[in-house]
């Protein structure tokens, strides 16, 4: 039975063959295996907040939703093992309740792990990786239907931390964690014009800082995080673009935002050294040519450098600038028009949000683009996990 899948936004909409959800890892694998005898494509999905063409596919699509929850957590090495099909908001509960906190989380929390570190999902802080930069070890159903635990090769676990479901199917993810953590939220808005001349002191001050310019009323919304051994301040439930005030609480209550209204995004991490030039050529773009069309703010975040092979932020700090449009309006004209810019400056976009970038344009930003495509070849020979966008990629 042909059914009808949409992500988040809207943006991508595909009609797979057959939605699957299985339970256990045999299952998992039975499923890719039948695949590869039928020759279908299998990808997975998530909460579909990708807005790229990595999960569409008119074949085989699977669903982890019921393969969730804590396998194990250790309180002496800070490490958890999580299916990987736990929601981000879920795995900070069972964390806590284990004396445990992710080092850091992303803007939102309703993403499964499994996606969040496959796209290179990351939150704000100079000092601080995204998500899959703290990952120790990956477990996975890769193209013949074999299970594969990376941890054993780190060459493989550099190409998996970041690898866009191209090399297989994550069942477990292992996270270097850190002991439950407090933090303190401060946000406030002032006018765009001090913003810049403050923001190096601001970024260095803070564990965890970021700034939404809006262009409605050229103002920006800031907002700092802090650890804390203070007990809890009661504020505002959760961070709306354009509140102020304080709050502070357990790690996980405190680092998610609220974010009701759907939105398409395009985002860029582009070398921190660049950031400010960078989005003063965005601002100014934008104010010459879509201030009429677009009222969403423009977000200005920092991410330290890791090592994964296809990381965003691999080999160097980053500065991430995130534009964004309602989910009912046009938006290709407006990302088209500002996405050169990122270009420039050797912008590689996350992997989960609009972008027009191809292989070649890839492969340029990217310097162990070949070495992670030797890897995905070894792992997938058949192309199971190709769904069109990716086999524009790769192949």
């Amino acid at each position: 039975m042909v059914s009808t899948w949409s992500n988040w936004s809207g943006a991508v909409v595909c009609r797979p063959e057959s939605i699957v959800f299985p339970r256990t890892e045999d299952e998992l694998s039975a499923v890719v295996r039948q695949a590869g005898e039928d020759g279908q494509t299998v990808r997975v999905v998530g909460t579909g907040h990708s807005s790229t063409g990595i999960v569409g596919t008119d074949q085989v699509l699977v669903s982890l939703d019921r393969m969730s929850g804590l396998v194990s957590a250790d309180r002496e090495t800070h490490r958890a093992r999580l299916l990987a099909g736990t929601k981000i908001r879920a795995a900070g509960a069972v964390l806590l309740e284990q004396g445990l906190a992710m080092e850091n989380m992303g803007d939102i929390d309703v993403q499964a792990i499994a996606g969040a570190v496959g796209t290179g999902t990351h939150g704000t802080g100079r000092t601080l990786g995204n998500i899959p930069s703290r990952v120790t070890d990956i477990r996975m159903v890769n193209g013949a239907g074999e299970l594969v635990d990376c941890g054993a090769d780190p060459e493989l676990l550099r190409a998996a931390r970041v690898s866009i479901g191209a090399l297989g199917i994550f069942t477990e993810i292992e996270l270097q964690c850190l002991p439950a953590y407090r933090l303190h939220e401060r946000t406030w808005v002032e006018p765009f014009a001090g913003t810049m001349e403050n923001l190096d002191a601001r970024i260095a001050e803070n564990r965890s800082y970021e700034f939404f310019w809006m262009p409605a009323n050229d103002k920006t919304y800031h907002k700092v995080l802090n650890i804390t051994t203070e007990a809890s301040m009661a504020g505002n439930s959760k961070s709306a673009i354009g509140s102020e005030g304080e709050r502070i609480g357990w790690s996980p209550q405190i680092i998610p935002s609220v974010r009701e209204n759907k939105f398409h995004e395009m985002e860029y991490a582009i070398p921190a050294e660049a950031g400010p030039e960078c989005f003063a050529r965005v601002r100014e773009r934008f104010l010459a040519k879509h201030a009429a069309s677009v009222q969403w703010p423009v977000e200005y975040r920092t991410v330290a450098a890791d090592d994964a092979m296809l990381s965003p932020h691999g080999g160097r700090a980053s500065v991430t600038i995130s534009l964004h449009q309602a989910a009912h309006l046009p938006y290709r004209e407006f990302f088209e028009d500002i996405q050169p810019i990122f270009w420039e400056y050797g912008g590689r976009s996350h992997w989960g949000k609009f972008n027009t970038m191809d292989r070649a344009q890839l492969s340029a930003v990217y310097p162990e683009w070949d070495a992670f495509g030797a890897i995905r070849e070894r792992m997938d020979p058949g192309g199971r996990f190709l769904s069109p966008y990716l086999a524009s990629l790769f192949v």
